[in-house]
């Protein structure tokens, strides 16, 4: 494996203006969606990426994609920043990182069979390889597990986990160099998310792939993913192997959040304690100064709530975000 990051995000920032009023419309306030995150993922690298719903891990993988605009920092994909690539160059470039969606049904188009959405990067970047779009489409159905045959069937002849292979299929058309998973099982059902899993797994030992794998699901990161970024209301808190997140977490909130996933022996689940945490994710638009975690820290401390912590190394990979450790 390369050591050479091939991505790397800079102080990445997305925030979206809040409007109030008729015609003329002014801006009362910002949605701090992403605030100041930066990581890197090496070739051939899974990163999990976690947190609750509403804690900004979609908006980064988005702005990563350059599908929304982020406000301010870089994302340099081999050295190259994709925020300043002209428009065509940008567009050629789109070939190396692609991206799987949740809902595998709201991203194929119905009225354009399966083959037609799959053949469609295949057209725009020209990755037949000598094939002609046909054979390449039945190509990269084979690899997903799917019938060949299927490719003129319409996305509603097809069962959720189906359709999902479909979109993993139209990401891997293009031959990229990074696919962006974001939350590619939590629309499926538990019995075929291992099975989508297992495949992705297979697919990056065949074709060398990079993931950015986007979950809330931190069983489902764990079985795929060699470090995990933790973030919490639009910042990173924690970022180690998935061994020390698992076996060693720092920060309170992946403590509680590891707390949460379920045991499969009966007798450690019985005598384990839950860390419950009170409250719901703040307001972005208003978010808690200091730590944006102390409203629902059981350790909280005087300062968590005025002084904002920065992100520290405690131990070799292992950074985190908490006054706890302070040097």
């Amino acid at each position: 494996m390369s050591t050479k990051p091939l991505l790397e995000v800079q102080n990445l920032a997305v925030h979206f203006p809040v409007e109030s009023g008729g015609l003329l419309r002014k801006q009362v306030g910002l949605v701090r969606a992403v605030d100041d995150v930066s990581f890197h993922i090496n070739a051939g690298e899974t990163v999990g990426l976690v947190g609750e719903s509403g804690c900004g891990k979609s908006t980064t993988g988005r702005a990563i994609m350059q599908l929304i605009e982020a406000t301010s920092g870089r994302v340099l994909f081999e050295g190259k920043d994709l925020r300043q690539m002209p428009h065509a160059e940008l567009t050629h470039a789109r070939r190396n990182f692609q991206m799987i969606f949740q809902d595998p049904y709201a991203s194929l188009n119905p009225r354009k069979t399966v083959g037609d959405a799959v053949g469609e990067p295949i057209k725009l970047f020209g990755t037949a390889g000598g094939k002609s779009v046909n054979e390449r489409v039945q190509e990269v159905f084979h690899m997903v597990g799917l019938n060949p045959r299927y490719i003129r069937r319409y996305p509603h002849e097809f069962s959720g986990g189906q359709r999902q292979r479909i979109g993993i299929a139209r990401a891997l058309a293009a031959n990229p160099k990074l696919i962006i998973a974001d939350e590619p099982i939590s629309a499926l059902d538990v019995s075929i998310q291992a099975q989508i899993l297992n495949l992705m797994t297979d697919l990056q030992e065949q074709l060398n792939l990079t993931y950015l794998f986007i979950s809330h699901d931190l069983a489902a990161v764990r079985h795929i993913s060699q470090r995990i970024i933790v973030m919490y209301l639009g910042k990173i808190v924690e970022v180690a192997s998935y061994e020390a997140i698992y076996s060693s977490p720092k920060h309170p909130y992946t403590q509680a959040l590891l707390s949460a996933v379920p045991i499969p022996d009966p007798v450690v689940e019985k005598q384990r304690r839950r860390q419950v945490l009170v409250g719901d994710i703040p307001n972005p638009i208003n978010p808690p100064t200091g730590c944006a975690f102390h409203p629902r820290c059981p350790l909280a401390m005087a300062h968590c709530k005025t002084v904002t912590p920065k992100l520290q190394q405690t131990e070799s990979g292992h950074w985190v975000s908490c006054h706890l450790y302070d040097k």
